[in-house]
């Protein structure tokens, strides 16, 4: 139960970043939802999205790194 709940943590930013690219993507090729007035707000939220959600993703793998006491090696 543990690891599905921590699968649903991952996923769902996951699913959020992709959400933010396709409406950044939706606004560079004129295809515009009615509940943005204008295509920069659509691009910006997208963007806001896409970047709130990979800073989560970042932040939940550092922790948990650090939690395992996994440190970064130099090669």
């Amino acid at each position: 139960m543990v690891r599905f709940i921590a699968f649903l943590l991952l996923f769902i930013p996951g699913a959020l970043a992709a959400f933010g690219i396709k409406l950044m993507r939706d606004t560079i090729f004129d295809d515009f939802y009615p509940i943005f007035f204008y295509a920069s707000i659509q691009f910006v939220f997208g963007l806001l999205l896409f970047i709130g959600s990979i800073l989560f993703l970042g932040g939940f793998i550092v922790y948990r790194d650090r939690k395992k006491q996994k440190e970064l090696k130099d090669k």
